[in-house]
């Protein structure tokens, strides 16, 4: 069972420069500009929820924040699940409508991915305002400054990752829950964005993300790193840093 959203931890980062939401336009903000030994914890989900409850179990247990990148598909098709992220206490971030390669569509098919998944996602919510955040990250990453200059004249920031752990690769893709472990431990360092998934594709039913993800944060928190919640970047004012 999931805890209420007072059982999340906030955990601001200083930022370097400290000045929200526009500091982290005209970028694809792979790092926080921080100097602390801080990381994020984002997940992605376009398929199924089938690792959520263990994910949102061990997020709640450890008192850990994350953001919560969902296509706006993924919201019509879960909306329940939505509810459950944000009475958790995490952020929601937009994904697209479709998970579409964006270098394919013409600017006014890449405006309404962004803002479909945005009406997607504050239906599915309902009520839960304070969950959403003005993030957005690309399908498949694929990032351009023209495409980053689209999506932040609609008022999103560009939020990408550091490292992706390959989870979602399955073991049929050669991942485990060990090479998942080691690569997220392996991109450590201040302001990584760690980035991993909901589910599986494929009809799979097996995450590894899921798995690896007890192992992560206890590593995170032996090797001196604390996890914070993407939505502190938005205020204009830093606040005095807080340990586990």
């Amino acid at each position: 069972m999931t805890q209420p959203t007072e059982a999340v931890a906030m955990h601001p980062a200083a930022t370097v420069d400290g000045k929200g939401l526009r500091a982290l336009f005209g970028s694809e903000n792979r790092v926080i500009r921080t100097r602390e030994r801080v990381i994020a914890v984002t997940f992605n989900a376009a398929w199924n929820d089938a690792g959520l409850d263990s994910i949102l179990g061990e997020l709640a247990r450890r008192r850990t924040p994350a953001t919560f990148f969902l296509t706006g598909d993924f919201a019509d098709r879960h909306p329940a699940v939505v509810r459950k992220i944000a009475a958790a206490g995490h952020g929601l971030g937009n994904h697209s409508y479709s998970h579409p390669h964006f270098k394919d569509l013409t600017k006014a098919g890449r405006q309404h991915e962004v803002v479909a998944a945005d009406r997607a996602l504050r239906a599915a919510a309902s009520g839960a305002g304070r969950a959403m955040t003005p993030f957005f990250r690309f399908p498949y990453s694929e990032t351009s400054p023209a495409h980053i200059g689209e999506v932040n004249a609609l008022g999103f920031a560009d939020i990408e990752f550091t490292t992706d752990t390959n989870g979602w690769k399955g073991t049929d893709g050669g991942m485990t829950v060990d090479r998942a472990v080691d690569r997220a431990l392996d991109a450590l360092r201040p302001g990584a964005v760690l980035q991993m998934h909901v589910g599986a594709s494929q009809g799979r039913t097996e995450v590894i993300d899921a798995q690896a993800l007890p192992r992560i944060l206890k590593a995170f928190n032996a090797r001196g790193y604390r996890v914070i919640d993407l939505r502190t970047l938005l205020t204009s004012e830093p606040r005095p840093s807080k340990s586990f």
